[in-house]
């Protein structure tokens, strides 16, 4: 009896055929899965390996278990720190909703809209040293525009950047700036995908402004405002370049944040154990965050469906 062999390439092709249905997405992920594993996992872990040790970043490390975490949750720092992560967290909440009113502003097609897209689109495309810059000497109480302002109406303008007070506020209207515009770009992608049957089904039911925007427009938007406040509030946890640029942490500490403690305490202290620790906590409610807000989505979205 005769077998018939079936060349090797062929064996190949016929599997393929069989199984591209995962293979095909699967291929796609791998790369983009094994660098978020190596860049992001192996880091997450490695840092919580670290936050177990006493270590200056060359001698050898001693392990201490958790004495990093007991010195840091007994430390009045990192309570100040985490209350201003938390100010961070609620102003920054402004940019989605602020943003989606500017982008609905300059979507509409009147004459001059697109120069106002591209002031808008500005602040988006300068580095985050540069707006920090710019905002110092906004905030300048001899020369900044804030004291112009302030001189105009005959009042001498408060040195914000100095008062423990206002310092936190200041910083963070300096970063909402480019926020906003992240968001703005984020909604008009969106706008300028929103299904025209759905918007001319509305019109002949009667809807115009307000009833249009909630029942017609935010909904086809989910996916959109997801993206924008998943970015803005990891943008706010992970805070570091603006309050390095504009107060290095001052004054005595009270514009710290869990980002630029960490890095003055690993890089300036070389208490990298400790340092790790406190990264390790602001992991930890990144990740809350993230699965709280992934679930809500998914049941929201089972619920629609």
């Amino acid at each position: 009896m005769l077998r018939l062999s079936i060349p090797k390439e062929d064996k190949m092709m016929t599997f393929w055929r069989r199984h591209r249905w995962w293979l095909t997405p699967t291929l796609l992920i791998l790369p983009a899965a094994v660098l978020f594993s190596v860049v992001i996992l192996w880091s997450a872990v490695e840092s919580l390996w670290i936050s177990l040790h006493d270590w200056d970043g060359f001698s050898p490390m001693v392990w201490i278990g958790f004495g990093n975490y007991v010195e840091l949750f007994n430390d009045p720092q990192f309570y100040v720190s985490l209350k201003n992560n938390v100010i961070w967290l609620v102003m920054f909440m402004a940019a989605p909703p602020i943003g989606l009113a500017i982008a609905l502003l300059v979507n509409q097609k009147i004459r001059g809209m697109r120069l106002m897209k591209s002031l808008f689109f500005i602040p988006l495309v300068l580095a985050s040293v540069a707006v920090g810059v710019v905002f110092t000497w906004v905030y300048t109480p001899q020369l900044g525009l804030l004291a112009l302002i302030f001189g105009f109406f005959g009042a001498a303008a408060p040195a914000v950047l100095s008062d423990e007070h206002f310092v936190t506020f200041a910083i963070v209207i300096a970063a909402l700036w480019p926020q906003i515009a992240f968001c703005m770009v984020l909604y008009l992608a969106g706008l300028n995908s929103l299904s025209e049957e759905l918007i001319g089904a509305g019109r002949v039911d009667g809807a115009r402004g307000w009833n249009m925007l909630r029942h017609i427009v935010l909904p086809q938007l989910t996916q959109v405002t997801f993206i924008a406040i998943a970015v803005t509030v990891v943008g706010a946890l992970r805070s570091f370049d603006m309050v390095s640029v504009m107060t290095q942490g001052g004054p005595f500490g009270s514009s710290e944040v869990l980002a630029y403690q960490m890095f003055e305490q690993s890089i300036f202290s070389y208490r990298f154990g400790y340092g790790a620790a406190i990264a390790s906590v602001l992991f930890v409610i990144m990740a809350v965050f993230i699965v709280w807000y992934l679930t809500r989505i998914i049941r929201i979205e089972e619920r629609g469906a």
